[in-house]
């Protein structure tokens, strides 16, 4: 998260400080967020700290809230990781904490997958529901029938740039930065078709165990198909996929045996480019998409 975001400051009457969000800062947004039940590891939140930028809310050296911009390389941005301690909830920390992604966004569009709790906030700002996202996580068990899939291969570097192209496709980001980072970070496999890359999917280590997205392919068999690949190794292990409900992936993932458990609202400020054919079948997460 870039520090050069210009820091907001305290006054007598409100001691809360609204600062850049720095390594500094990890032990006490881990605290935040398994206050709210959240599954973080302070891993996750440190890659975070790389692919975007954003604010901590500071009282007396702690931290008491957070919030994260992810920019892309155009003209678009996801705003997410959003906490506002429960003891210093009702005070206007939250909108303090918007208006200062707003204000660090400029003209991007934005988009957020809000809990139920922050429709209201974010409706205020000029956010307008497009979607809902459906969380689907467990100990997966493979099937021992499962064979290996000849049109899947290991995403290797020669792939990156075929991939960012259909993530473009798919999302409407430029995100080769953030593409890269998340390949690092785990392990991708690529669909062919006509031996050119047509879809892909990156599974790495992610709070109680590992995260399947981003998964971008052309139609649902190519998903399952992605999926199921990424899932082979993974084998007694806690899978997590966030899933688009258009996407109509829910019914399958919950008969392999990965059920639903919650979800959040897909929300929008401002327009987002058209995309396909390739779709976007799972988030990487659902701070930064």
């Amino acid at each position: 998260m870039n520090t050069a975001l210009l820091p907001d400051v305290s006054s007598e009457t409100d001691p809360v400080a609204l600062v850049p969000f720095t390594a500094a800062h990890l032990p006490g947004a881990l605290a935040l967020s398994q206050e709210m039940a959240w599954p973080y590891r302070i891993e996750d939140w440190a890659f975070a700290l790389q692919v975007g930028r954003g604010f901590a809310l500071e009282r007396d050296g702690a931290v008491i809230g957070t919030a994260a911009l992810f920019p892309d390389d155009g003209t678009l941005a996801t705003i997410g990781m959003i906490i506002v301690a429960g003891a210093a909830q009702g005070r206007g920390y939250g909108t303090r904490l918007v208006e200062a992604l707003l204000g660090a966004a400029g003209p991007r569009s934005l988009l957020l997958n809000a809990t139920a709790e922050g429709r209201g906030l974010y409706e205020r700002y000029g956010f307008t529901p497009v979607g809902t996202i459906r969380q689907h996580q467990g100990p997966f068990r493979r099937h021992p029938a499962a064979r290996p899939d000849a049109g899947i291969r290991a995403l290797g570097p020669a792939d990156l740039a075929a991939i960012a192209r259909l993530d473009r496709e798919a999302t409407g980001f430029a995100r080769r930065p953030m593409l890269d980072r998340l390949v690092a970070a785990g392990d991708g496999c690529v669909l062919l078709r006509d031996g050119a890359p047509a879809g892909y999917a990156i599974a790495r280590p992610f709070g109680r165990g590992h995260v399947i997205g981003p998964v971008v392919a052309g139609s649902p068999d190519e998903a399952h198909r992605l999926i199921g690949a990424a899932l082979a190794p993974l084998d007694g292990r806690f899978v997590r996929i966030d899933a688009p409900e258009a996407a109509r992936l829910s019914p399958w993932l919950a008969e392999i045996g990965l059920p639903p458990v919650g979800g959040a609202l897909t929300m929008v400020r401002g327009a987002l480019p058209p995309t396909g054919p390739a779709r976007l079948f799972a988030l990487a997460n659902q701070s930064f998409n």
